[in-house]
């Protein structure tokens, strides 16, 4: 930490817990993680740095707790980046060198086993020969009535192709989100100018009310989605598991406090995301 008693990021009194969970670079992180991990740093009310430590290890799992081991370590590297040498990355950043630190430390864990149990490492499905492939997901603001819907293309041998991201205010409805995720991948499909693709999300009722005559609360969205997947040559939407759409979910759970109503990648993977899936 600096010497100074107050942030030089903030402006708040600074300490080790300020630093490693209470600043705002900090939250941005921990926003990504998941909620009863989060719940269980919050609720850690030592003032002590090993006394907190260790009431961390005696309530997560090792799973979650190596999770909050790495990233309080990626924290304080990128807080140490901001103050000392003003490099700046985003949260969304961190939180995918933590999913990939640990990614590659539980394959160097399966390599020494032999024929262990399939580790939970999420996991891109291939789509058939021919098409490629667009996931999509959507995540809400806990704070205000506002969203983000993602979108992630890939190639049939797993090679990134593009991807978006787009913020909308107002929507406080999680299926109607969802909805607009699959309209922001056809709008992919449109950008790369793809003619034959798999369209796929974790959200089941989505595909279900799209091959049903749905009018319901977001029953006119799913006919724009029909009418605009008529104007390709052939798109298949699928339900697939939360595992294997970790790209589109993080994409747009980083995204959600953006400034920006949209934003493209084109070839160029964002950042943290991996430019290909060895299959």
């Amino acid at each position: 930490m600096a010497d100074q008693s107050v942030c030089t990021l903030c402006g708040a009194p600074d300490s080790w817990k300020h630093s490693l969970v209470e600043c705002n670079m900090a939250r941005c992180v921990w926003a990504l993680e998941e909620e009863e991990t989060v719940e269980h740093l919050c609720m850690a009310q030592a003032t002590d740095a090993r006394d907190w430590l260790m009431t961390l290890i005696q309530s997560l799992d090792h799973g979650r707790l190596v999770k909050v081991c790495v990233t309080l370590w990626a924290i304080w590297y990128a807080r140490r980046k901001a103050i000392h040498e003003n490099i700046f990355q985003s949260p969304l950043s961190t939180h995918n060198f933590v999913l990939q630190f640990i990614s590659e430390l539980q394959a160097v864990s399966t390599e020494k086993t032999t024929k262990g149990v399939a580790g939970q490492v999420p996991r891109w499905i291939p789509p058939p020969a021919g098409l490629m492939k667009i996931n999509v997901d959507a995540t809400l603001s806990k704070n205000v009535a506002r969203g983000s819907v993602a979108a992630v293309a890939r190639d049939g041998e797993g090679n990134f192709l593009g991807a978006s991201a787009m913020n909308l205010l107002g929507i406080s409805d999680p299926e109607s989100m969802e909805a607009l995720a699959y309209r922001e991948g056809l709008a992919l499909a449109s950008d790369l100018a793809l003619h034959s693709f798999r369209l796929a999300s974790d959200n089941a009722n989505i595909i279900k009310s799209i091959s049903e005559r749905n009018l319901g609360v977001y029953g006119q969205l799913t006919e724009e989605i029909k009418a605009r997947a008529r104007e390709f040559r052939k798109v298949e939407f699928v339900h697939e598991n939360r595992r294997a759409n970790g790209d589109a979910h993080n994409l747009a759970r980083g995204n959600v406090t953006s400034d920006a109503d949209r934003l493209v990648w084109l070839l160029v993977s964002p950042p943290g995301m991996c430019t290909a899936f060895e299959l």
